[in-house]
Protein backbone atom coordinates (compact mmCIF):
# COMPACT_ATOMS: atom_id res chain seq x y z
CA UNK A 1 0.00 0.00 0.00
CA UNK A 2 1.72 3.05 -1.19
CA UNK A 3 0.57 6.38 0.15
CA UNK A 4 1.64 9.43 -2.01
CA UNK A 5 -1.18 12.08 -1.36
CA UNK A 6 -2.76 12.93 1.85
CA UNK A 7 -6.21 14.82 2.83
CA UNK A 8 -6.76 16.22 6.09
CA UNK A 9 -10.47 17.02 6.86
CA UNK A 10 -10.17 20.17 9.34
CA UNK A 11 -7.81 23.01 9.06
CA UNK A 12 -7.52 24.01 12.50
CA UNK A 13 -5.11 23.73 14.93
CA UNK A 14 -4.56 20.20 15.10
CA UNK A 15 -5.41 19.77 11.29
CA UNK A 16 -3.21 22.45 10.38
CA UNK A 17 -0.14 21.06 12.41
CA UNK A 18 -0.85 17.78 10.78
CA UNK A 19 -1.30 18.43 7.33
CA UNK A 20 2.59 20.73 8.16
CA UNK A 21 4.16 17.22 9.59
CA UNK A 22 2.43 15.52 6.31
CA UNK A 23 4.07 17.53 3.55
CA UNK A 24 7.56 17.84 5.81
CA UNK A 25 7.49 14.52 5.06
CA UNK A 26 7.25 14.59 1.59
CA UNK A 27 3.61 13.87 1.01
CA UNK A 28 1.45 16.31 -1.23
CA UNK A 29 -1.39 17.11 1.29
CA UNK A 30 -5.17 18.68 0.38
CA UNK A 31 -6.29 20.87 3.59
CA UNK A 32 -9.81 21.14 3.64
CA UNK A 33 -12.63 23.08 5.82
CA UNK A 34 -15.81 24.58 5.30
CA UNK A 35 -14.94 28.25 4.49
CA UNK A 36 -12.17 29.60 2.42
CA UNK A 37 -11.61 31.77 5.51
CA UNK A 38 -10.86 28.84 7.74
CA UNK A 39 -8.70 27.13 4.81
CA UNK A 40 -6.94 30.25 4.78
CA UNK A 41 -6.39 30.27 8.47
CA UNK A 42 -4.86 27.10 8.56
CA UNK A 43 -2.55 27.04 5.73
CA UNK A 44 -1.26 30.66 7.59
CA UNK A 45 -0.37 28.75 10.68
CA UNK A 46 1.64 26.19 8.52
CA UNK A 47 3.62 29.45 7.05
CA UNK A 48 4.01 31.28 10.41
CA UNK A 49 5.44 28.12 11.87
CA UNK A 50 7.60 27.72 9.28
CA UNK A 51 8.63 30.86 9.21
CA UNK A 52 10.08 30.89 12.26
CA UNK A 53 11.52 27.98 11.79
CA UNK A 54 13.83 29.00 9.26
CA UNK A 55 14.52 32.71 11.00
CA UNK A 56 15.99 30.29 14.36
CA UNK A 57 17.87 28.51 10.99
CA UNK A 58 16.23 25.36 11.44
CA UNK A 59 15.29 25.36 7.79
CA UNK A 60 16.28 26.63 4.70
CA UNK A 61 14.07 29.08 3.10
CA UNK A 62 13.97 26.72 0.10
CA UNK A 63 12.83 24.21 1.78
CA UNK A 64 10.48 26.01 3.38
CA UNK A 65 8.90 26.70 -0.37
CA UNK A 66 9.08 23.16 -1.05
CA UNK A 67 7.01 21.87 2.04
CA UNK A 68 4.28 24.61 1.14
CA UNK A 69 4.15 24.01 -2.30
CA UNK A 70 3.38 20.40 -1.12
CA UNK A 71 0.42 22.27 0.31
CA UNK A 72 -3.31 22.79 -1.65
CA UNK A 73 -6.27 24.22 0.58
CA UNK A 74 -9.79 22.87 -0.60
CA UNK A 75 -13.37 23.24 0.34
CA UNK A 76 -14.47 20.86 -1.57
CA UNK A 77 -14.47 17.33 0.50
CA UNK A 78 -14.69 15.34 -3.17
CA UNK A 79 -11.10 16.14 -3.27
CA UNK A 80 -10.66 13.13 -0.78
CA UNK A 81 -10.80 11.14 -3.29
CA UNK A 82 -7.49 11.75 -4.64
CA UNK A 83 -5.32 11.11 -1.17
CA UNK A 84 -5.00 7.31 -0.21
CA UNK A 85 -4.72 8.51 3.47
CA UNK A 86 -7.79 10.59 5.03
CA UNK A 87 -7.14 12.13 8.27
CA UNK A 88 -9.93 13.51 10.10
CA UNK A 89 -9.05 16.48 12.58
CA UNK A 90 -12.42 17.98 12.73
CA UNK A 91 -14.98 18.86 16.07
CA UNK A 92 -15.34 16.09 18.96
CA UNK A 93 -18.14 15.75 18.33
CA UNK A 94 -19.25 12.01 17.51
CA UNK A 95 -22.43 12.93 15.30
CA UNK A 96 -20.28 15.53 13.41
CA UNK A 97 -17.60 12.69 12.42
CA UNK A 98 -20.15 9.75 11.83
CA UNK A 99 -22.02 12.36 9.39
CA UNK A 100 -18.64 12.77 7.96
CA UNK A 101 -17.10 9.62 7.47
CA UNK A 102 -20.09 8.50 6.07
CA UNK A 103 -19.74 11.43 2.93
CA UNK A 104 -16.17 10.66 2.42
CA UNK A 105 -17.01 6.39 2.26
CA UNK A 106 -19.23 7.46 -0.94
CA UNK A 107 -16.91 9.94 -1.81
CA UNK A 108 -13.30 7.61 -1.91
CA UNK A 109 -12.58 4.68 -3.80
CA UNK A 110 -12.52 1.43 -1.85
CA UNK A 111 -8.45 1.21 -0.94
CA UNK A 112 -8.59 4.18 0.59
CA UNK A 113 -7.75 4.52 4.46
CA UNK A 114 -9.56 6.34 6.41
CA UNK A 115 -7.92 7.84 10.15
CA UNK A 116 -9.22 9.86 13.01
CA UNK A 117 -7.37 11.95 14.81
CA UNK A 118 -10.31 11.59 17.99
CA UNK A 119 -8.85 12.41 20.99
CA UNK A 120 -11.39 9.73 22.96
CA UNK A 121 -14.47 8.94 20.84
CA UNK A 122 -13.94 4.66 19.64
CA UNK A 123 -12.72 3.92 16.56
CA UNK A 124 -15.01 0.73 16.21
CA UNK A 125 -17.91 2.89 16.35
CA UNK A 126 -16.92 5.90 13.80
CA UNK A 127 -16.01 3.12 11.62
CA UNK A 128 -19.14 1.53 11.82
CA UNK A 129 -20.48 5.05 9.82
CA UNK A 130 -18.38 3.49 6.79
CA UNK A 131 -18.44 0.09 4.41
CA UNK A 132 -14.27 -0.20 4.99
CA UNK A 133 -13.94 -1.32 8.71
CA UNK A 134 -10.88 -3.18 8.03
CA UNK A 135 -9.29 0.26 6.22
CA UNK A 136 -10.16 2.64 9.40
CA UNK A 137 -7.59 3.50 12.50
CA UNK A 138 -6.87 5.98 14.91
CA UNK A 139 -3.97 8.19 14.65
CA UNK A 140 -4.50 10.38 17.56
CA UNK A 141 -1.67 13.30 17.31
CA UNK A 142 -0.68 15.11 20.04
CA UNK A 143 -1.19 19.02 20.68
CA UNK A 144 0.91 20.85 19.48
CA UNK A 145 2.05 18.73 16.23
CA UNK A 146 4.59 19.91 14.69
CA UNK A 147 6.25 19.83 18.40
CA UNK A 148 4.90 16.81 19.98
CA UNK A 149 6.75 12.89 19.53
CA UNK A 150 3.81 10.99 19.92
CA UNK A 151 1.10 9.80 17.92
CA UNK A 152 -1.33 7.05 19.52
CA UNK A 153 -2.42 4.43 17.00
CA UNK A 154 -5.70 2.87 18.03
CA UNK A 155 -6.47 0.00 15.80
CA UNK A 156 -10.77 -0.90 15.66
CA UNK A 157 -12.03 -4.18 16.26
CA UNK A 158 -11.99 -5.05 12.13
CA UNK A 159 -8.95 -2.95 11.18
CA UNK A 160 -6.37 -5.00 9.50
CA UNK A 161 -2.46 -6.02 9.96
CA UNK A 162 -2.19 -3.75 6.21
CA UNK A 163 -3.75 -0.93 7.18
CA UNK A 164 -2.21 -0.96 10.82
CA UNK A 165 1.88 -1.51 8.94
CA UNK A 166 0.61 0.91 6.73
CA UNK A 167 -0.04 3.77 8.92
CA UNK A 168 2.60 2.86 11.27
CA UNK A 169 4.56 3.19 8.45
CA UNK A 170 3.50 6.73 7.42
CA UNK A 171 3.75 8.05 11.26
CA UNK A 172 7.26 6.99 11.27
CA UNK A 173 8.05 8.81 8.23
CA UNK A 174 6.75 11.65 9.79
CA UNK A 175 9.36 11.56 12.42
CA UNK A 176 6.78 10.79 14.92
CA UNK A 177 7.06 7.76 17.42
CA UNK A 178 3.90 5.67 16.82
CA UNK A 179 2.60 3.33 20.24
CA UNK A 180 -0.36 1.29 19.72
CA UNK A 181 -3.12 1.33 21.85
CA UNK A 182 -6.91 -0.40 22.18
CA UNK A 183 -9.97 0.91 21.31
CA UNK A 184 -10.71 2.30 24.92
CA UNK A 185 -12.64 5.84 25.69
CA UNK A 186 -9.71 8.13 26.00
CA UNK A 187 -7.08 5.87 25.16
CA UNK A 188 -4.41 5.88 27.38
CA UNK A 189 -2.89 9.41 26.68
CA UNK A 190 -6.41 11.14 27.89
CA UNK A 191 -7.31 8.57 30.30
CA UNK A 192 -4.36 9.69 32.15
CA UNK A 193 -4.31 13.26 31.17
CA UNK A 194 -8.27 14.22 31.51
CA UNK A 195 -8.35 13.49 35.09
CA UNK A 196 -5.37 15.53 36.22
CA UNK A 197 -6.76 18.39 34.26
CA UNK A 198 -9.58 18.01 36.15
CA UNK A 199 -8.17 17.52 39.39
CA UNK A 200 -6.51 20.81 38.86
CA UNK A 201 -10.14 22.79 38.11
CA UNK A 202 -11.35 21.32 41.26
CA UNK A 203 -8.25 22.43 42.99
CA UNK A 204 -8.92 25.86 41.62
CA UNK A 205 -12.27 25.70 42.04
CA UNK A 206 -12.24 25.08 45.84
CA UNK A 207 -9.51 27.94 45.94
CA UNK A 208 -6.22 25.57 47.15
CA UNK A 209 -4.25 28.13 44.69
CA UNK A 210 -4.29 30.24 41.88
CA UNK A 211 -4.42 28.70 38.37
CA UNK A 212 -0.36 30.39 38.32
CA UNK A 213 -0.02 28.17 41.77
CA UNK A 214 -0.75 24.95 40.89
CA UNK A 215 0.58 24.97 37.27
CA UNK A 216 3.79 25.94 39.08
CA UNK A 217 3.43 22.98 42.13
CA UNK A 218 3.24 20.76 38.82
CA UNK A 219 6.17 22.21 36.86
CA UNK A 220 8.20 22.51 39.72
CA UNK A 221 7.28 19.65 41.91
CA UNK A 222 6.55 17.12 38.83
CA UNK A 223 8.51 18.34 36.25
CA UNK A 224 6.08 18.99 33.92
CA UNK A 225 6.78 20.97 30.94
CA UNK A 226 3.57 23.32 31.30
CA UNK A 227 0.93 23.13 33.87
CA UNK A 228 -2.33 21.04 34.10
CA UNK A 229 -4.35 24.55 33.65
CA UNK A 230 -2.16 25.88 30.82
CA UNK A 231 -2.16 22.77 28.98
CA UNK A 232 -5.96 22.66 29.07
CA UNK A 233 -6.06 26.41 27.92
CA UNK A 234 -3.81 25.07 24.73
CA UNK A 235 -5.93 21.98 24.17
CA UNK A 236 -9.37 23.73 24.32
CA UNK A 237 -11.20 23.81 27.56
CA UNK A 238 -14.43 22.77 25.30
CA UNK A 239 -12.27 19.48 24.17
CA UNK A 240 -10.87 18.63 27.81
CA UNK A 241 -14.60 18.64 28.58
CA UNK A 242 -16.10 16.59 25.58
CA UNK A 243 -13.17 13.87 26.89
CA UNK A 244 -14.00 13.82 30.17
CA UNK A 245 -18.30 13.74 29.09
CA UNK A 246 -17.29 10.76 27.02
CA UNK A 247 -15.18 9.14 29.84
CA UNK A 248 -17.74 9.84 32.33
CA UNK A 249 -20.71 8.56 30.13
CA UNK A 250 -19.01 4.88 29.28
CA UNK A 251 -17.61 4.47 32.69
CA UNK A 252 -19.99 5.64 34.79
CA UNK A 253 -17.17 6.45 37.31
CA UNK A 254 -17.47 10.03 39.24
CA UNK A 255 -13.69 9.99 39.21
CA UNK A 256 -14.16 11.07 35.31
CA UNK A 257 -17.24 13.78 36.18
CA UNK A 258 -16.40 17.03 35.15
CA UNK A 259 -15.50 19.91 37.17
CA UNK A 260 -18.29 22.44 37.40
CA UNK A 261 -15.88 25.26 36.69
CA UNK A 262 -14.85 24.02 33.71
CA UNK A 263 -18.00 23.28 32.44
CA UNK A 264 -18.97 27.25 33.07
CA UNK A 265 -15.98 28.40 31.65
CA UNK A 266 -17.13 26.31 28.48
CA UNK A 267 -20.66 27.67 28.65
CA UNK A 268 -19.17 31.43 29.29
CA UNK A 269 -17.01 30.90 25.51
CA UNK A 270 -13.87 31.05 27.99
CA UNK A 271 -11.81 28.10 25.79
CA UNK A 272 -8.52 28.83 26.24
CA UNK A 273 -5.99 29.88 23.93
CA UNK A 274 -8.25 29.82 20.55
CA UNK A 275 -10.82 32.20 22.31
CA UNK A 276 -8.66 34.70 24.40
CA UNK A 277 -9.50 33.43 27.68
CA UNK A 278 -9.53 30.49 29.24
CA UNK A 279 -7.65 30.28 33.21
CA UNK A 280 -5.19 32.56 31.63
CA UNK A 281 -6.22 35.76 29.85
CA UNK A 282 -4.53 35.76 26.05
CA UNK A 283 -5.93 38.85 24.84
Amino acid sequence: MEIRTVFVAGAGQMGSGIAQVAAQAGYRVILRDLTPELVDRGVGTIDRFLARTVEKGKLAADEKAAVMGRIAGTVKLERAAEAELVIEAVVENLAVKLELFKELDRICPAPTVFASNTSSLPITQLAGATGRADRFIGMHFMNPVPLMQLVEIIRGMATSDETCQAVLAVTRSMGKTPVEVQDAPGFVANRILAPMINEAVYCLQEGLATAEGIDTVMKLGMNHPMGPLALADLIGLDTVLSILDVLYAEFQDSKYRACPLLRKMVRAGWLGRKSGRGFYNYQ
